[in-house]
């Protein structure tokens, strides 16, 4: 069984998986067209994820663990390379800071104006950190802006900055609703992020 949980992260079976070399647009970010309109790019990599592996036969190879008890992986999806299509795509980057793996396929991607190359456009990166920076200037918990919400199913679901509904998330000290300084304390506690696909 496959659920989709964002542009590069997947489960398998029970097992989260976040894809090896490549970083996919937030859920909630938006990028630049030619003619200086905005697009939901976040929303674009999360359909061709799904497009990718819902109904078919998936398998990922993991590498280590990440500070999340996340597999780094790579994925093939009846015989396609999942983190490669991606980047082929042109909705995500090749997430150089950890792999070349896949900047070959990314300057073709670039070359064809595909996907997040359409128009100068704000890398995954860079948007979490500008997010990340302005949010914990403005939290309630200095340098702690990470959201630790519980929904009304009782799951304890964590909004960092760059979370698609961290704008319209309220904390409720009182419900056992709290404040975290990094992900890796909100998984720690329990939190779980939020799950964007199907």
């Amino acid at each position: 069984m496959v659920r989709v949980i964002d542009g590069d992260t997947i489960d398998l079976d029970g097992v989260r998986y976040r894809l090896h070399g490549i970083d996919a647009p937030e859920a909630g970010q938006t990028c630049k067209s030619p003619d200086g309109s905005e697009w939901a790019c976040g929303q674009a990599a999360i359909h061709k994820m799904e497009s990718l592996v819902l109904g078919h036969d998936v398998s990922c190879k993991p590498r280590e663990k990440d500070m999340y008890a996340r597999w780094i992986a790579s994925c093939v999806a009846d015989g396609v390379d999942v983190n490669g299509e991606m980047v082929a795509s042109g909705l995500a980057w090749a997430f150089r800071r950890y792999s070349v793996d896949y900047v070959a396929a990314e300057e073709v991607a670039h070359a064809s104006h595909v996907g997040v190359w359409q128009a100068d456009t704000q890398t995954a990166w860079d948007f979490r950190a500008n997010k990340w920076s302005g949010a914990s200037a403005s939290s309630v918990v200095s340098g702690c802006p990470i959201k630790g919400n519980i929904n009304s199913k009782h799951e304890k679901i964590y909004h960092a900055p760059w979370s698609k509904d961290y704008a319209k998330t309220k904390i409720d000290t009182r419900k056992g609703e709290r404040w975290f300084c990094s992900e890796g304390e909100a998984v720690a506690a329990g939190w779980r992020p939020p799950q964007w696909g199907r």
